[in-house]
């Protein structure tokens, strides 16, 4: 792989902090993907009033109050929000990096009309538009979840491809391909997307983090993963009545989330150093 977006991955990963972050995201994934093939059914409920048993060899990471499987739904858990993420943040990147590209580059009236509809977003809090959205559907499904997600993040990354679109456009290699007759389309995608991938990337990857954790708090308010499905912020929402009594039925969803969003800031991190050694 060639090109800017191939120079910063190799630079992140000659990053001990970003080899680190990715060695922990490639386990997370490898588990969520291949955890449920070998781990018992997270909504299996063999003795509800036995309620919550601690950690033991039967069940590593206990069970909770309904005596189902915590290491189970915490891995189960993993899938639904990873894949949550990872749909969500392609959905916002999409939309982001294409407005913005043609914002910057078209110029003039649409450019004006695009950017005023950024900024009226971005006055916006996005939880407050993401719980209207929310609160639309009684029990929202995951994919429609992932899909009001999205679209609504992808106005920072609008912006962000915009300024790169407007300094690359004055690149000799895009007054060379516009005297030769390329059509705009051809240059927005063959020259100018290309080499923003970098920014779009690591605002891709933090984008990931952020949407794992919005995820994780409207699953605690009742209003995103609806059950039986687990996820990571459902199952601390179950955990509440025995918090204290058996608190490793919210520690292990809880550590979990911690550790995802980490080892994506650190990846983040690393893609941002990277892009710009001065950053440091």
């Amino acid at each position: 792989m060639r090109g800017p977006l191939a120079e910063v991955l190799r630079g992140a990963w000659r990053s001990p902090s970003g080899r680190w972050g990715l060695v922990t995201l490639l386990v997370i994934a490898a588990l969520a993907l291949a955890g449920p093939l070998v781990l018992n059914d997270p909504a299996a409920m063999p003795d509800v009033m036995a309620g919550a048993e601690s950690p033991s060899l039967a069940h590593p990471l206990g069970t909770d109050a309904l005596s189902r499987d915590v290491l189970s739904r915490t891995i189960h858990g993993a899938r639904v929000s990873l894949g949550i993420a990872m749909l969500a943040v392609c959905l916002a990147m999409l939309l982001g990096t294409t407005i913005g590209a043609a914002s910057g580059y078209r110029g003039g009236w649409i450019d004006t009309v695009i950017m005023r509809t950024v900024d009226a977003g971005l006055a916006i809090p996005r939880l407050l538009v993401l719980l209207l959205l929310v609160l639309v559907w009684e029990r929202i499904p995951t994919m429609a979840l992932a899909v009001v997600i999205g679209s609504t993040g992808w106005l920072g990354t609008c912006r962000m491809v915009r300024g790169e679109v407007l300094r690359l456009r004055q690149m000799e290699f895009v007054r060379a391909a516009q005297a030769l007759g390329a059509s705009s389309g051809r240059i927005i995608l063959r020259h100018l997307i290309p080499n923003a991938a970098g920014p779009v990337a690591v605002s891709a990857t933090l984008g990931v983090a952020d949407v794992i954790l919005l995820e994780a708090g409207l699953s605690f308010l009742g209003m995103g993963v609806q059950p039986p499905t687990p996820s990571w912020g459902g199952m601390i929402l179950d955990a509440r009545p025995v918090l204290l009594s058996a608190p490793w039925t919210s520690l292990a969803p809880g550590l979990a989330i911690l550790v995802t969003v980490l080892a994506v800031n650190l990846v983040g991190d690393a893609l941002q150093r990277a892009l710009d050694p001065r950053s440091a």
